[in-house]
């Protein structure tokens, strides 16, 4: 397993397309000013030490080793042991709607986005627990296998769209099968399964599928997103509407009645998300009061720093660099390769 050991650090490359963007300004005012005094091409023969490849390369060695040097502080690691633990949780299947549906704006900034702001405060939450994650439209897939990698759990949610979805349509039903399977074999902690939907159900026994979880000792929580009364579907990428066959814009309401059936035969509760954080707040509490047993997993015991690579290729542009003066020098004018690459620059 691939990590980052202390992956804030990896935030100062935002600086990289600013510092891109003041080189790129320079060298523009520079040409300017240059070109106050005459045509370049006149200029030149009076600037004879004067390159104009020579700083863009430097740039360029100065910006990569900045990268591999903001690499080297955020210390990346490899897995290399892997070994056994057990740990007091719970294990927690969330079944998330990524319809077409989950698009309209009732909830801002979308009903999805929402879900996903929900689903990582969850996850922020959680320490010795097991999460998985069933993404669900027409059919429903699993997404996230059951795991303790919460990394990799937010490193999905953010990649989650509508467009996963090869088939549309809202199978409340065969995602709560799908989640009941995901669990894998017995154990003795507990386990939830949250269904984050508009409760549009289109397709199969949702009701059915949910007393079939608490069959399996499983509760089946329901977290409804957007309003009764309804809101348009964007067209993504676009300014207008979804439109039914007639050429009427498409409203999509929650239906809170079959949310609401869902959870009370899957013994949980329902919760109405909106623009604040009461969903997460209810959720976390109907969690915590779950009790915790020990389950056992498997996790990374031992890294391996991977900087030193990084290192030596920052280390060794900086000497480059060192060597590689802004002006012609006269005594290595005799090799043309800089004037070779001006040439073809021009």
């Amino acid at each position: 397993m691939f990590r980052f050991a202390h992956s804030e650090y990896l935030l100062l490359l935002l600086v990289i397309p600013v510092l891109i963007a003041v080189f790129v300004l320079a060298s523009i005012q520079k040409r300017k000013r240059i070109q106050q005094f005459g045509k370049l091409e006149l200029l030149g023969h009076l600037m004879p030490n004067v390159s104009i490849f020579r700083p863009k390369l430097k740039f360029y060695f100065q910006l990569f080793a900045a990268v591999f040097l903001i690499i080297v502080l955020a210390q990346p690691q490899y897995g290399t042991k892997v070994s056994s633990e057990n740990r007091r949780g719970i294990e927690v299947m969330i079944a998330l709607d990524v319809s077409n549906s989950m698009l309209a704006q009732d909830i801002q900034p979308n009903r999805l986005e929402k879900a996903k702001q929900v689903l990582s405060k969850l996850v922020d939450g959680m320490t010795n627990d097991k999460i998985g994650l069933v993404l669900f439209a027409g059919d429903a897939y699993t997404q996230l296998p059951i795991t303790v990698d919460y990394v990799s759990a937010k490193m999905f949610l953010t990649s989650i769209t509508p467009q996963l979805a090869p088939r549309q349509g809202t199978a409340i039903g065969s995602a709560i099968d799908l989640a009941i399977k995901s669990f894998g074999t017995k154990s003795k902690a507990s386990r939830a399964i949250i269904v984050i939907t508009d409760g549009e159900n289109h397709e199969d026994d949702a009701v059915g599928a949910a007393k079939l979880a608490t069959e399996n000792n499983m509760l089946v929580h329901v977290i409804g997103m957007g309003k009764p009364e309804g809101s348009p579907i964007p067209v993504p990428g676009t300014m207008s509407f979804w439109k039914d066959k007639e050429g009427n814009v498409v409203v999509s309401k929650l239906n809170e009645s079959m949310c609401k059936e869902i959870a009370s035969a899957g013994k949980g509760v329902y919760v109405r998300a909106d623009n604040t954080n009461t969903a997460f707040r209810v959720i976390s509490k109907e969690l915590d009061t779950l009790s915790k047993s020990e389950i056992k997993t498997s996790v990374f015991s031992d890294y391996n720093d991977q900087f030193q690579s990084f290192a030596f290729l920052a280390l060794l542009l900086l000497i480059v660099d060192f060597f590689i003066f802004e002006r012609k020098n006269k005594r290595l004018s005799k090799f043309k390769i800089f004037d070779i690459k001006e040439k073809i620059t021009k």
